[in-house]
């Protein structure tokens, strides 16, 4: 199935996207992109379906083409201050205030969004998999995500960062089990499902 280039046509139109939402530990990232007309590339298609080496394959392309992209960090800190949601929705603002063209739409993958500034905005779920812009976001804010928790994972490698990204796998679990949480966990999350259980 193809993407489609464009929700709101004839306009310069942002796509944005984020990566890291259900994760224990690490930041969540956001990017938002505007790409050309023209913009092809046979692998583009909701990140969610792409291998990681696809994905890096198609970040520098993503990036030498693209009329404008930004990408943003929300930590730990501020997604245990404000929840993930709102992280998450101010990771996307960040991500758009930096593209270096104004968008005049934006589209936005999922189903929540806080207006940015006055530009008009569609939510649309699976967004990701429906139109390139968002597509492209996605990969970008995928790729610079696994790239830090490979880069925090040197600090703490019981917790296999490299590898589960710091999403709820079994092996992340159970180091949380043997080794405690680190300063990139997110407090505020249910780090273990037995922390609902009362030691009575």
């Amino acid at each position: 199935m193809g993407l489609k280039k464009k929700y709101l046509k004839n306009s310069i139109e942002a796509g944005t996207d984020e990566a890291g939402r259900g994760c224990l530990a690490g930041p969540v990232v956001a990017a938002a992109v505007i790409l050309p007309e023209d913009f092809e590339h046979p692998l583009l298609n909701d990140s969610k379906q792409l291998t990681e080496k696809q994905r890096e394959l198609l970040r520098p392309f993503i990036e030498e083409n693209a009329i404008a992209y930004g990408v943003s960090y929300i930590n730990e800190l501020k997604i245990d201050e404000i929840n993930i949601l709102q992280a998450s929705i101010l990771a996307m603002h960040k991500a758009i205030e930096k593209l270096s063209v104004t968008p005049e739409h934006i589209i936005v993958d999922g189903n929540k969004f806080k207006p940015y500034k006055t530009i008009p905005y569609k939510t649309i779920v699976k967004g990701d998999s429906k139109y390139m812009s968002i597509a492209a976001a996605s990969v970008l804010a995928k790729t610079y995500r696994d790239e830090f928790m490979q880069k925090i994972d040197l600090e703490f490698p019981a917790y296999y960062w490299k590898k589960n990204k710091g999403y709820p796998t079994k092996q992340h679990r159970n180091a949380i089990r043997e080794s405690g949480v680190t300063p990139y966990h997110r407090k505020t999350f249910r780090l273990l499902p037995e922390q609902l259980k009362l030691n009575l």
